[in-house]
Order: C-alpha cells, then structure tokens, then sequence
C-alpha cells in the first residue's frame, strides 16, 4: 500500500477509534471516519494480541494490507479506515479476507462501483 494511503499516526488512530463508526465481520473489524483535511482514503491495519503470537499477528496484517490494495480506487474518498484484524483471520485465506472487505466496504456505503458484480 503506497505512503500517502497509510493511516499511520497514533493521533489519527485514537480518534477514528474514538468518534468513528464500526462495522464487524467475523475476520476484520472495519472503523470509519470522514476526514476532511485529506482528499484520499487513508489506510491503517492492526491486530491485537488476541490475533495470536506476533507471526500471526504479522501475517493478519499482510494479508488485510493486500486485500485492500485493489480495492483502494474503488472506495470514496475522504475517509479514514481502521482495520482490525480478529482471530479467524489468521486462517482465512486472500479471496475469504477480500469478500470480507467488500462486505463491510458496501455495509459502510464507501464502495463506489459494486465489486461483486465486476
């Protein structure tokens, strides 16, 4: 995921956390937040230590980092996204993460064009 994508700040996280609005599956937890000093959708992905050892961790983080790359140009823009990686997660495969996304992407209403049906 390219730099100026990236949620990064522990500022940013703390307050989508604090005022943003979030959406559960069973492998990721989505919080969003509009942001209105920035014109792109900024990214930031974590996993707690629920996730398990500190590998898994790593690779639930991998994993959503690259579910999300192709779905980054089809999502508004103007909004801060935190994804949190659940335990399930370290299991689940690349096609299982990116349904999840796009679920919680279009329960959100941040996804621009339908993916399921391109």
């Amino acid at each position: 995921m390219q730099r100026r994508f990236r949620l990064s700040r522990s500022e940013d996280f703390k307050r989508v956390r604090r005022t943003g609005k979030s959406y559960a599956h069973p492998l990721v937890v989505l919080v969003t937040q509009a942001c209105e000093t920035h014109d792109h959708t900024r990214v930031g992905v974590t996993a707690g230590k629920t996730t398990g050892t500190a590998v898994h961790r790593n690779r639930a983080k991998r994993l959503l980092r690259e579910a999300m790359r192709p779905l980054l140009p089809s999502i508004a823009s103007g909004w801060d996204l935190i994804l949190i990686a659940r335990p399930a997660l370290v299991t689940a495969t690349l096609t299982d993460t990116r349904a999840a996304l796009t679920n919680l992407l279009r329960r959100a209403n941040l996804l621009l064009v339908d993916e399921s049906r391109t």
